[in-house]
C-alpha cells in the first residue's frame, strides 16, 4: 500500500469518525417536537400552580378579580382590583393594583419562562422573569419562585392597603 492509499483511508477514517459524532450528537439532542411537548407540559403544571396560589390570595383579600390568561402573551393568570377613595375634603382618587404570572409560549430559544408582574395602589412593586433550557428545568423551582412572588405581592399589598 503506497502513501496515497494510506492517505485516502486516513481522510475515510475521519470522515466516519466525525459522522459516528454528528449522528450520536443528533440522537442526544431533543428534537423541536419533543422540546414542544416537554414545553407544553411544563407549562400546563406551573399555570395550574399559578392558577392555585392567586386564587388563594382572592380569597383573602375580597375586591380582587382572577382573568386567566393564555395564548400569545402566555398562560396564567392576573388578579387585579380597581379602588376608590374619597376622602373627607372631598378628593377623590383610584388606585389599581394587579398580579399577573404566567408562562411564556414556546419560542426558539427552547427555555420555559416564568414572568411575574406586580402593581400595588399604581406604583409597579417588581417585574421579574425566570427562565431555563427545556431540558434542564427543575419544576420544583419554578413552583417555589411562584410561592415566593404571590407570597410577597400579599405581603405588600396588606403593608400598602390601609
Amino acid at each position: 500500500m503506497n502513501f496515497e492509499e494510506r492517505l485516502q483511508k486516513a481522510i475515510e477514517r475521519g470522515t466516519d469518525r466525525r459522522e459516528q459524532k454528528s449522528d450520536q450528537a443528533k440522537s442526544a439532542a431533543l428534537s423541536e417536537e419533543e422540546l414542544k411537548r416537554l414545553h407544553s407540559s411544563h407549562r400546563l403544571e406551573l399555570s395550574e400552580h399559578i392558577e392555585q396560589c392567586t386564587t388563594q390570595v382572592v380569597n383573602h383579600f375580597p375586591g380582587f378579580e382572577s382573568e386567566t390568561i393564555y395564548g400569545d402573551r402566555g398562560w396564567g393568570v392576573a388578579i387585579s382590583r380597581d379602588d376608590f377613595n374619597a376622602s373627607k375634603r372631598g378628593e377623590r382618587n383610584n388606585s389599581y393594583s394587579r398580579l399577573e404570572m404566567t408562562i411564556r409560549p414556546f419560542a426558539s430559544y427552547h427555555v420555559v419562562d416564568l414572568a411575574g408582574k406586580g402593581t400595588i395602589r399604581n406604583k409597579e412593586v417588581f417585574n421579574r422573569n425566570h427562565f431555563e433550557k427545556i431540558e434542564d428545568v427543575d419544576v420544583t423551582t419554578f413552583r417555589e419562585l411562584i410561592d415566593a412572588w404571590v407570597l410577597e405581592f400579599a405581603e405588600l399589598y396588606a403593608a400598602k392597603s390601609a
